[in-house]
């Protein structure tokens, strides 16, 4: 045909373009292999402590207050009430410590029970004004591994007195999650200050390298520290 032209890749140099090629096929997955500094399995552990907006839970029903409680009406009328999936993330595994009674009348922002871990303690404010019909008397430990505040970590169960009067500034459902991504970076700024307060405070305990957050922040922290969470985030 006029004007075509053959030529044989292995008369020129293509063949050894397809050498080259093929070696650097070969040799990067290699060097990615040989100079990887953590293994696959500890990475995959590190990606799992990683504590971000998206592993947060915020079931769809519930109420979240600004003091990091949730409330859920229940269909006998009673409200249940815990902390948020946030707050047991930041503290880890602490003891629940009621400090309300069954039949008492509470209100709302009063104190009803306390999270201790090891001395350090922080205390839980009530989201509504309520009489307290049920107490949790088999939650004892939480933020183990595995645990939910939402089913089986709820605190006490109240007979609301201004349900509708009293959850009108709470969030739910994408508000909520809007609120907690912003409580997340507020909580970077405010462990950040904190730990350069705390100059004895490694931050090793608090992010991981690239300033990812860990897990669990505040267990290993200085009980001051714990105050001041107090003072910023639920009260």
């Amino acid at each position: 045909m006029e004007g075509f032209t053959y030529s044989n890749i292995f008369e020129t140099k293509g063949i050894e373009y397809i050498i080259v090629i093929f070696f650097l096929l070969i040799l990067i997955p290699f060097w990615i292999f040989v100079n990887r500094k953590v293994p696959v399995k500890e990475q995959f552990q590190q990606a799992l402590n990683v504590l971000t907006a998206g592993v947060l839970r915020i079931p769809h029903g519930f109420l979240f207050s600004k003091n990091h409680t949730w409330v859920s009406l229940e269909k006998t009328g009673y409200a249940k009430f815990g902390i948020d999936d946030f707050l047991q993330k930041i503290v880890g595994e602490t003891q629940f410590v009621p400090l309300k009674t069954l039949g008492e009348v509470v209100q709302k922002g009063e104190v009803l029970a306390e999270i201790n871990q090891k001395g350090k303690r922080l205390k839980v404010l009530s989201p509504i004004s309520g009489e307290i019909m049920a107490v949790n008397t088999h939650k004892t430990n939480m933020g183990l591994p595995g645990s939910d505040p939402y089913e089986k970590g709820w605190f006490y169960s109240l007979k609301p007195f201004n349900w509708e009067t009293e959850t009108s500034g709470l969030f739910i459902a994408d508000e909520a999650g809007i609120w907690i991504k912003n409580e997340l970076e507020r909580f970077k700024d405010f462990l950040n200050v904190s730990l350069a307060h705390h100059s004895g405070q490694p931050s090793v305990v608090a992010f991981q390298e690239g300033g990812e957050l860990i897990q669990n922040p505040l267990s290993e922290l200085h009980p001051e520290i714990w105050k001041k969470f107090q003072e910023e985030f639920l009260e």
